[in-house]
């Protein structure tokens, strides 16, 4: 392939797979939720996986693969993707239309970005041992299809076959097409090979800005009503849904709708290896179909395939298939194995049930999970906290262990801070218990052990409060004064702010030129410490505070806007260098979605109350980007990524979840009807993400790794802060669209 593409200028490559069809003749183990291309047929990579191997390498110039599918599988492939350490972009119908309209709309996503690439349609259900050998086929046709031609790859037939389509060419090699033609039947099929006719393989090469133009000229209803759609998708993550206008695309396949119209097609003769795995018969001839456990005895040429847990054992068969599921058993001839379509058929009146596997249970309802965690608070983690949690001279335990005892450790000033505002949210939000005495006894503490004579917070004390280092971090400063901010307005004490302005004065003394902080330790220039003074100074800015906190917001909020946020990517980095431009290295390409997530809902905050349209524009874009660290599989946002999307650590803890819902939550309150529904989905799928990390006695683990497991660990006191926050966004949102009575969310 290298010689072929070294002839001319490379365009840009955007391979698209193309995920429609059922799979109905491979009943019961293709169903409409997860078809064919989704399930290991010849191998233990789905069909779907193994395409996008052979194809992914082929992105090239600044292109990038692209999967058209509909909405339903959006989890088997980004769970799929994940598996295999692919990246792309996933573009989902609402509903779907035939290839004409799915084509469409990956030409035309794929103009928009590179207007001379070429796009390569492949089927994502197809059976291609050689990779290889397809690729360079592929490159051989590029460079026709970069000059305007749309090539289809042509399988040169191996024997007569009434399952294909076909293709009668004009001549040899690379040519002109004079005809498509349906599926024959066997006698026509036989004068079909030796007229030299291929199989019709369902690829196709072709310059988007041609398709695009060809679908336009030939089928303006399809093309009107994609363009609506691409025009008006919403983004969620690497996936792209189209918009409704989708839906009132005309159903037409895209031979119909240009392949036998236009004047640009051509045809590549192709030897490789090539099957749709279209039946039971075909999987079976691939060599590897067979799957789960089975014993045959005296049998010969037979396909079994046992689920998980199954047992088959079969006597006496010959040319016999036998594929078990949970719910349903086909025993079939293999030679009549295109039958399955017929009692696919017969199922919908005699047992439609059996069409699908069973559907998993709903996701808990926002508002429900919402009175479940209010309930929890309530009765389970604020008292637990209190009195266990808190000593008898105020302190707060740094951990609990899972069965509630405590276990002595050092503390850092850190948690005391975020326990104290914790409680005193909590007293904000209505709840009757001691939040009054826990504060004034944890505040009394704090100032007592943890703050140095210039009024700022050491870093770590033992649990007797003597200091055990006596650094002054701006991230443990702006904690305090973010407590003192929620405690000031709780009890309505106005005295704490002189405290808290002393520290900010502290701070803005060795502010940079660009108002940026120095952070002591390994990072010095690092965005993470000033979100949590940003978050600080909107809390005293609600609270009423002086203009000077106003000031400091716009300061930290310009900062992130032109130094954090990565103008290409959307991306919020963590470590700079001192000019505040990204740091080398590893350091500077990590992106953790649980703080894009974090700034996408203060800058949202930060956006409605200065009516700030560039503020909440870069809220939904920081938003965007966490989602792409959601792990479609475990449900949970991950804990780091790198700039370019790739994964860095894939294990989870529990706040991520809690920004994700946060995050999600606000948007919906400032998002039109679609984004709303777009972000409240999200909402309730972080919520049930943080469900598996709480206990019913009001602890937590903090820690999932890739695999599902938690690490046995106590849990920590600082993500208490964090989950008290989720409970008071999702309190005023749902407050906000009125989704639910204020009574069943009230602490109180």
């Amino acid at each position: 392939m290298s010689r072929q593409l070294l002839r001319f200028q490379m365009p840009p490559i955007f391979p698209v797979i193309m995920c429609g069809g059922s799979g109905t003749r491979l009943w019961p183990a293709s169903r409409p939720s997860l078809p064919k291309q989704f399930i290991p047929l010849a191998g233990n990579r789905s069909l779907f996986q193994e395409t996008a191997a052979r194809v992914a390498a082929l992105a090239n110039g600044g292109g990038e693969l692209v999967v058209v599918a509909g909405v339903t599988h959006r989890t088997a492939i980004l769970q799929q993707l994940e598996e295999i350490g692919i990246r792309a972009v996933v573009l989902l119908e609402p509903e779907g239309r035939d290839s004409s309209a799915a084509m469409a709309a990956a030409a035309l996503w794929t103009a928009q970005r590179s207007p001379q690439a070429v796009n390569l349609f492949v089927a994502s259900d197809h059976h291609i041992p050689d990779a290889e050998a397809f690729r360079t086929s592929v490159g051989e046709a590029v460079a026709a299809a970069a000059d305007g031609k749309i090539v289809t790859l042509g399988v040169v037939p191996t024997a007569p076959s009434s399952a294909y389509g076909y293709i009668a060419p004009t001549g040899p090699g690379l040519s002109d097409v004079l005809a498509f033609v349906e599926k024959p039947d066997s006698a026509t099929a036989e004068r079909y090979i030796a007229e030299g006719y291929l199989w019709n393989s369902g690829n196709f090469i072709v310059r988007a800005d041609v398709l695009g133009a060809e679908i336009a000229e030939r089928a303006p209803a399809v093309a009107e009503a994609v363009q609506s759609a691409v025009d008006h998708a919403a983004i969620d993550g690497a996936c792209l849904t189209l918009g409704s206008g989708f839906m009132s695309a005309p159903k037409i396949s895209i031979d119909y709708a240009v392949m036998e119209k236009t004047t640009r097609a051509s045809v590549l003769p192709v030897r490789f290896e090539w099957s749709d795995l279209g039946a039971w018969d075909s999987v079976h001839a691939s060599g590897a179909g067979d799957v789960g456990l089975h014993v045959l005895e005296d049998s010969e040429n037979c396909l079994i395939r046992a689920c998980d847990g199954v047992m088959v054992a079969a006597i006496g068969l010959r040319d016999i298939g036998i594929v078990v599921e949970r719910d349903a058993v086909l025993v079939t001839d293999l030679k009549k194995s295109q039958d399955v379509k017929k009692v696919v058929e017969r199922l919908r009146k005699l047992s439609p049930q059996h069409l699908d596997f069973p559907a998993p249970a709903p996701r808990e309802p926002l508002k429900v999970g919402a009175a479940r965690l209010t309930a929890w608070l309530r009765q389970a983690a604020l008292p637990v906290w209190s009195s266990l949690g808190q000593d008898e001279n105020g302190g707060f335990e740094e951990v609990l262990a899972l069965d509630g005892r405590r276990i002595a450790t050092s503390r850092r000033a850190r948690v005391q801070a975020r326990q104290l505002q914790v409680y005193a949210e909590a007293g904000r939000q209505g709840w009757e218990g001691s939040w009054r005495t826990v504060t004034a006894k944890g505040l009394d503490r704090l100032n007592a052990v943890s703050l140095r004579s210039d009024g700022r917070m050491r870093t770590l004390l033992n649990a007797d409060g003597a200091s055990l280092d006596e650094t002054a971090m701006v991230y443990d400063q702006a904690f305090l004064i973010f407590a003192l901010a929620v405690i000031a307005d709780a009890k309505g004490d106005a005295d704490l702010e002189k405290q808290a302005a002393a520290v900010r004065d502290l701070l803005l003394e060795s502010a940079d030129a660009q108002g940026g902080l120095k952070e002591a330790g390994d990072h010095p220039y690092q965005s993470n410490a000033h979100m949590h003074l940003l978050e600080a100074a909107l809390a005293w800015e609600e609270a009423g505070g002086d203009p000077a906190w106003s000031r400091l917001s716009d300061q930290i909020v310009n900062l992130a806007r032109t130094r954090f946020i990565d103008t290409e990517t959307g991306c919020l980095r963590e470590f700079f260098q001192e000019d505040w431009s990204p740091a080398p290295g590893k350091d500077g390409a990590l992106v953790e979605p649980g703080h894009q997530f974090e700034w996408a809902w203060l800058l949202a905050r930060y956006g409605r109350k200065r009516q700030d349209d560039g503020a909440l524009a870069d809220a939904w874009r920081l938003y965007q980007a966490g989602l792409k660290g959601i792990d479609s599989k475990r449900g949970v946002a991950i804990d780091a990524m790198t700039i370019d999307g790739g994964v860095r650590s894939a294990r989870s803890r529990l706040w991520p979840q809690t920004e994700w819902l946060k995050a999600s939550l606000i948007l919906a309150s400032l998002g039109d009807d679609k984004k709303r529904k777009a972000c409240l989905e999200q909402a309730a799928a972080a919520q049930q993400a943080l469900w598996l990390y709480l206990t019913p006695q009001g602890l937590w683990r903090d820690k999932l790794l890739e695999d599902g497991e938690f690490i046995d660990e106590p849990a920590p006191a600082s993500s208490f802060y964090h989950i008290m926050a989720a409970y008071g966004q999702l309190r005023q949102t749902l407050t906000e669209l009125s989704l639910t009575q204020t009574s069943e969310i009230e602490l109180a």
